[in-house]
């Protein structure tokens, strides 16, 4: 007689106390998938997340995804449990019945009656066979590393469920200046911030420009001007919320008088999550031009500040003399007289 054997099912039902966004960010971060794809779990139907285990491996994936806030419970696995133990419904190949063609699965290797699947692990005979001659012909790339990973999740209990519920992401996620979906880090976003604001300097120069030879123009142009920044800061503001794993809405706490700088400042020093989260992979390595526009933007208050504060008592000095000149003129012209 086998051991039996159990499997995890989850019907999308949450533990006591737990959040739903919660447990689907947690189950994301377990299964390194999307959030959208996890979403597919909590439909109420059953899912098997993992099968053929032991009674001690399942109770340890059980308390594991418990712990994650997703009320799962295990189930006696019935088809892991069929084996090839020769019984009266599993006779040898020495003794054939009488009118009855036998047959081997070619997967498992089980004796049956001729079928088109297999009573013990479930295959359809002929797509097994059609899938093994494709892989034959085209064999997918195994390196040794990934083989070495492989046999080390199978060897932890903790290891995450074969089954694949999201396409590959890719190693970095994809620049867009004009989106707010994506991510950016901190280096990245005073670097952008920085550009931003050399280019709104330079527009606003030419609309005020405009404002001298047709009023009426450059103040459509100074408008069209200002909601355009808006938007792109906007934009760049809602990435680097992605990338530390907030939403995006949360921007809107910036228009909020005092507690918006705090949260400026907050988004510019959080760091972003090293791996992929519900809002993509990470963004790529920052370049040495990144870098460097990003220390100038640290840098360009400062020398703001040191313009400011020599420029500003030298127009003082300039102003009083020509103040005291215009107060000795009417002497000077009385004294004429």
């Amino acid at each position: 007689m086998t051991n039996a054997r159990y499997k995890i099912v989850f019907t999308g039902e949450l533990m006591p106390d737990a959040a739903a966004d919660t447990v689907k960010d947690n189950l994301a971060r377990l299964f390194k998938s999307e959030r959208s794809k996890i979403e597919a779990l909590f439909s109420g139907a059953a899912v098997a997340l993992k099968r053929d285990l032991t009674e001690d491996d399942a109770d340890k994936y059980l308390a594991a995804l418990q712990q994650a806030g997703a009320r799962v419970h295990k189930e006696k696995d019935l088809t892991a449990s069929l084996s090839l133990v020769e019984t009266d419904d599993h006779r040898p190949a020495s003794e054939p019945v009488a009118g009855d063609a036998r047959m081997s699965c070619p997967k498992c290797g089980h004796e049956q009656a001729k079928a088109i699947e297999c009573t013990a692990c479930g295959i359809v005979i002929e797509k097994y066979l059609a899938r093994q001659a494709q892989l034959a012909e085209n064999p997918p790339p195994a390196p040794a590393a990934i083989a070495a990973a492989s046999n080390a999740s199978e060897a932890s209990p903790y290891a995450t469920p074969k089954a694949q519920v999201a396409e590959q992401l890719p190693e970095f996620g994809e620049l867009k200046v004009f989106s707010v979906n994506g991510r950016i880090g901190r280096v990245r976003y005073l670097a952008w911030s920085a550009v931003l604001m050399f280019a709104a300097l330079a527009l606003y120069f030419i609309a005020a420009i405009g404002l001298a030879f047709a009023p009426v123009f450059g103040w459509i142009l100074m408008a069209a001007l200002v909601i355009a920044i808006i938007v792109v800061s906007v934009q760049m503001g809602v990435q680097r919320l992605h990338d530390i794993g907030w939403s995006g809405w949360l921007w809107l706490i910036n228009l909020v008088p005092l507690v918006g700088s705090v949260f400026a400042l907050i988004m510019l020093v959080v760091p972003g999550t090293p791996d992929a989260n519900r809002y993509g992979p990470p963004p790529p390595p920052n370049n040495t031009g990144v870098k460097v526009l990003a220390f100038g933007w640290l840098v360009f208050p400062v020398l703001i500040g040191i313009l400011a504060a020599i420029a500003i008592p030298q127009y003082q000095q300039y102003t009083q003399r020509a103040a005291e000149a215009q107060m000795e003129m009417p002497s000077a012209v009385e004294s004429q007289e």
